[in-house]
C-alpha cells in the first residue's frame, strides 16, 4: 500500500510538472507554448523564401513534438490567424464566423521575415535534445519582443491555468520604450474582432475585462451587430440572441447574418418593441456582453510565475539589452576573426610569402617557413598567427592569388574597421541603440501594425434584473392559496420580470420574500404581495395594526423590510399578537370605534400614521389604545 501510494504521488507530480512546463503554460523568454516553439523552429529551418504546404510542416515538426499530427495542426492554424509569425495561403477559417480551416494539404504558409528578425539567431539560442534523441530543438527563442502579450495566450494545466488577453503589437513597442527611457506607460488589451472594452478591473493583467459588441441602434426598429466582443464568434451570438428570445427575455421578429470580411447581424424588432428598449436586454441576456477573467501565469526560470503586464515589459526591456549585447559581441568576435583573416590574407599575398614555400619538401617546413615570413608584419597583425590560419592561406588557389586585388581587400578591411567602430559605440550606448531597433522593427513589422481595434470605455456590468422586462402579470388566487404569473385566474397582484423577487405578508403576521414564481402554494389569508426590489423595499413602509391577544390592547408598527434571507420566514408582529389591519399608505387615518361600556367617555377617536416614528422591523409597536376595540377602519387623510 506505502509502495502504490509512492507510486501514485510521484507519478503524479512528474505528470503535472510535465504538463504545465511542456504543454500547457508559455515560457515568459519567447511567450510560446512548446508546440508553437517548434512549428516556427520548422518554419525557420524549411524557410526557402516560398510557401510550403501546411501538412509537410505538420510532418517536419512531428520530429520535435510527440503528441501527434492534430494538435500540431490545430496549434498551426491559430497561431498563423493572429497574422504575425507566419504568412498563409489558402483558407485558414475565419474567426469571426467560427468557421474552420480547411484540410491540412489544401493550405499552405512560410515564416514571416519579422519573426526571422525577431525570434531567430541560433548562435544565442539554446538548444536540447528532442523527446526521441535524433535532433535539437530549442529551449526558447532570444524573443526581442514580448511575445507574450502581442498574442496573448491561454492554457490549463494541472492545478492551474493561464489567459493573457491580445494587445496591440504598436502599443506593446511604444510600452517597450517607455519601458527602455524609465518613462510611464499603461498596456491595454486590443482584440482583432474589436469591440468594446471596460478595463477599469484588468488591474495590470490579473483582474478582469468586460467586453460588448459594438450594437448600431440608429433605426429604432432595428439592431445591428458590428463589432463582436473578445472570444465570441458570429454563430455563437445568433445562439445566444435566438435562445433569449424563445425564453421570452428579447422580442424579436427576426435575424440574420450578412458577415463578409467585416461582422453584420441584423436583429430586426417585434412590433412596439425599440432599439433603446432591447439594447440593454441583449447585453444581459446574450453573448453581446462577456466578462473574461485573466491570469497572467508563465513559465520563468522553469518554474509557473505570475507577474503582471508591468513586470513583463520590464524584464523584456532588459532582456532586449542583453540580446542586443550579445548580438554585438558575436558579431564583433566574428568580424575581428575576419579582420584576422583578411590581413593575413593580405601580407601572404602582397609580400609574396608563398614563395618561401617553393623550395621546401616536408610539411614542417612549409609552415615554419611562412611563420617567419609573417615575423617583420608582427605590428600589422592583432593576434597570434596559428597552425589554422597557415593550413587556410595554404589552400588559397592559384588562380585567385592572380587576380587578387590589393585595393578591394583594402576597401573590405576598411569597412570592417568601420563596422567595427559602429559597434564599439553601439555597446557603449545600448538604450539607444535598443530605441533605434524599436524604430526599425516598427518599419519592417508595418504591415502587422494596425491601429487599436478595441475601443476603451467604461459601462459596467449589465444588471439581468434590471434589464428584465416586467411583463408578467403575478396573479394571487385567495380561493386556492396559489400566487404566480402562470396564474390564468385571480387578482391580479403587480407586474414582474422572471428575475423579480416578491415579498408575501401573511394575515398570521409572519412574512417571507421569494423568487417570482411560475405557480406557488403560498396560503389562504396572504394580506400584502409586492415587489421586493430593493429601491422599492427601502422606501416602502409598511404600518401595521395589531392587537394583544390577551389585553386587547392596540398597538401600531411602522417599518421598513431591507434585510432578509430568501425564503426565511420572520415574524411582523408579536407572537400573542393578531394583525388587523396592515397598509402601505404613506400616511392614513385610524378610526376606531370602541365597545360601550360603563361610564366610556369616549366612544371613537382617530390616530394618524405620521404621528409614529418609522423603527426597525424587529422593533415592537407602539401603544395606541387599552381599550377593547369594536369597528376599526383606515381611511386617507381628510385634506383641508
Amino acid at each position: 500500500m506505502a509502495y502504490a501510494k509512492t507510486l501514485f504521488q510521484t507519478n503524479f507530480l512528474e505528470y503535472a510538472s510535465y504538463v504545465i512546463k511542456e504543454r500547457a503554460i508559455p515560457d515568459l523568454d519567447d511567450g510560446l507554448k512548446p508546440v508553437q516553439r517548434r512549428i516556427l523552429h520548422s518554419l525557420l529551418e524549411m524557410d526557402d523564401g516560398k510557401f510550403h504546404k501546411v501538412a509537410n510542416v505538420v510532418g517536419h515538426c512531428m520530429k520535435y513534438h510527440p503528441h501527434g499530427d492534430a494538435s500540431i495542426y490545430e496549434a498551426l492554424v491559430n497561431l498563423a490567424n493572429m497574422d504575425l509569425f507566419i504568412d498563409k495561403q489558402g483558407n485558414f477559417g475565419n474567426f469571426l464566423t467560427g468557421d474552420v480551416a480547411s484540410a491540412a494539404r489544401y493550405i499552405e504558409c512560410r515564416i514571416t521575415p519579422f519573426a526571422r528578425n525577431v525570434l531567430y539567431n541560433p548562435e544565442l539560442t539554446r538548444f536540447q535534445e528532442s523527446y526521441d534523441g535524433r535532433n535539437s530543438e530549442p529551449v526558447s527563442f532570444p524573443a526581442k519582443i514580448p511575445v507574450l502579450l502581442a498574442l496573448g495566450v491561454e492554457g490549463i494545466a494541472v492545478g492551474m491555468a493561464t489567459k493573457v488577453l491580445p494587445h496591440n503589437l504598436d502599443e506593446v513597442l511604444d510600452a517597450l520604450s517607455a519601458a527602455l527611457k524609465g518613462d510611464d506607460f499603461v498596456l491595454y488589451p486590443d482584440f482583432p474582432g474589436g469591440g468594446l472594452v471596460d478595463v477599469s478591473e484588468y488591474n495590470d493583467g490579473q483582474g478582469k475585462v468586460l467586453v460588448r459588441a459594438k450594437l448600431n441602434t440608429k433605426d429604432p426598429k432595428r439592431i445591428v451587430v458590428e463589432e463582436l466582443p473578445f472570444g465570441v464568434t458570429t454563430e455563437k451570438l445568433i445562439a445566444s440572441v435566438e435562445n433569449a428570445a424563445r425564453k421570452g427575455k428579447l422580442k424579436i421578429a427576426s435575424i440574420n447574418d450578412f458577415t463578409t470580411e467585416k461582422v453584420n447581424i441584423e436583429i430586426t424588432l417585434a412590433r412596439n418593441t425599440y432599439s433603446e428598449d432591447v439594447e440593454d436586454a441583449l447585453y444581459a441576456f446574450t453573448d453581446c456582453e462577456q466578462s473574461v477573467s485573466v491570469n497572467l501565469l508563465v513559465i520563468r526560470d522553469r518554474l509557473p510565475v505570475q507577474m503582471t503586464v508591468t513586470e513583463v515589459i520590464l524584464y523584456h526591456a532588459s532582456r532586449l539589452i542583453q540580446i542586443l549585447k550579445r548580438e554585438l559581441e558575436v558579431e564583433r568576435e566574428q568580424l575581428l576573426d575576419k579582420l584576422h583573416a583578411r590581413t593575413l590574407e593580405r601580407i601572404f599575398i602582397e609580400e609574396r610569402i608563398y614563395k618561401r614555400i617553393e623550395e621546401e619538401k616536408t610539411r614542417d617546413g612549409v609552415f615554419v617557413s611562412v611563420f617567419d615570413g609573417f615575423k617583420p608584419f608582427r605590428d600589422q597583425i592583432n593576434r597570434e598567427v596559428t597552425n589554422d590560419d597557415i593550413e587556410r592561406l595554404l589552400k588559397i588557389p592559384i588562380r585567385r592569388i592572380s587576380l587578387y586585388d590589393i585595393n578591394k581587400a583594402r576597401e573590405e578591411v576598411r569597412g570592417i574597421n568601420d563596422r567595427l567602430e559602429r559597434i564599439a559605440y553601439h555597446l557603449a550606448h545600448l538604450v539607444s541603440y535598443a530605441l533605434e531597433y524599436i524604430a526599425g522593427l516598427k518599419q519592417l513589422g508595418s504591415a502587422y501594425l494596425r491601429q487599436r481595434q478595441t475601443k476603451i470605455t467604461t459601462f459596467g456590468k449589465t444588471d439581468v434584473r434590471e434589464a428584465a422586462a416586467r411583463d408578467l402579470v403575478l396573479r394571487y388566487n385567495p380561493s386556492t392559496g396559489y400566487l404566480g404569473y402562470g396564474l390564468k385566474t385571480g387578482n391580479e397582484q403587480c407586474k414582474v420580470s422572471h428575475y423579480d423577487r416578491v415579498l408575501i405578508i401573511k394575515k398570521s403576521g409572519t412574512y417571507f420574500v421569494t423568487d417570482v414564481p411560475e405557480k406557488l402554494f403560498v396560503d389562504k389569508t396572504v394580506r400584502l404581495c409586492c415587489l421586493a426590489d430593493k429601491e422599492v423595499l427601502e422606501n416602502q413602509v409598511l404600518t401595521a395594526i395589531y392587537q394583544d391577544r390577551k389585553t386587547k390592547a392596540l398597538y401600531i408598527k411602522r417599518c421598513r423590510v431591507t434585510q432578509f434571507i430568501l425564503n426565511k420566514t420572520y415574524e411582523l408582529v408579536p407572537e400573542d399578537g393578531k394583525l388587523v389591519n396592515l397598509s402601505i399608505r404613506e400616511d392614513a387615518e385610524i378610526y376606531v370605534e370602541y365597545k360601550p361600556k360603563p361610564r366610556l367617555q369616549k366612544k371613537e377617536e382617530s390616530f394618524f400614521f405620521h404621528d409614529y416614528l418609522v423603527k426597525g422591523v424587529k422593533t415592537g409597536g407602539v401603544k395606541i389604545t387599552s381599550k377593547e376595540v369594536k369597528t376599526l377602519k383606515v381611511r386617507a387623510v381628510r385634506q383641508v
